[in-house]
């Protein structure tokens, strides 16, 4: 009986066919380098394949995912990622890109413990307390749990605009947008969140930095 694990290995095969027989240079072509012009911030969920969700092809996304799309300022794996995809690949859009139904979301909404991921939800929890009074004036858990989504996202926009590596950008006049999308599981649509910052006077004045 095929294993899991050997299908995977088989598909990879079957994609490799189906890619060359629509452009027997493709592999050669993406090869010689990568220039994506956006960057996408994800959830780790198994189900938001930020590729296939927007119909892009290899080589026009470069993606960091964790659980719950979050930007935390310590965290260097996600620092490394956007430094990178900034100043080397000079990405013109950044997305953060949370998604109705999110796991860690929900998971900050109670009081459960969960393990070492607590130490994660806890920064998920921090924006709940910023926007406690708005939350809790919602009834509807789910529709309370559907704003928090958008809000946690909106927040990490607002964090990546913080992070020096985004400010100098501004700074150099490199054409940089930051935008907040919500991914529905349930239809597979996108909602924009309308919420996109181009420049240093899109921050309060005290997250600026004097550069």
């Amino acid at each position: 009986m095929e294993t899991f694990y050997n299908k995977l290995l088989e598909n990879n095969k079957k994609w490799v066919a189906q890619q060359l027989e629509k452009d027997p240079h493709f592999f050669e072509e993406l090869a010689k380098g990568q220039q994506p012009p956006l960057l996408w911030i994800g959830c780790a969920d198994s189900r938001v394949p930020a590729n296939e969700i927007i119909g892009a092809p290899p080589g026009e996304v470069f993606v960091h995912r964790n659980i719950a799309n979050m930007v935390i300022h310590s965290d260097m794996s996600m620092l490394s990622v956007l430094d990178y995809a900034v100043n080397v690949l000079k990405v013109k859009h950044v997305i953060v890109c949370g998604h109705y139904g999110c796991g860690g979301v929900q998971t900050a909404m109670t009081n459960k413990h969960v393990g070492l991921i607590d130490n994660w939800i806890r920064h998920i929890k921090d924006v709940y307390r910023f926007h406690q009074k708005e939350l809790d004036a919602i009834e509807n858990e789910k529709k309370r749990f559907d704003r928090f989504v958008e809000l946690n996202v909106t927040e990490q926009v607002h964090d990546l605009a913080k992070t020096s590596i985004i400010q100098e950008a501004w700074q150099r006049g490199q054409d940089l947008h930051v935008h907040g999308w919500v991914y529905d599981v349930a239809d597979g649509l996108i909602q924009d969140l309308k919420v996109t910052l181009k420049n240093n006077q899109s921050l309060s004045e005290v997250y600026r930095l004097d550069l």
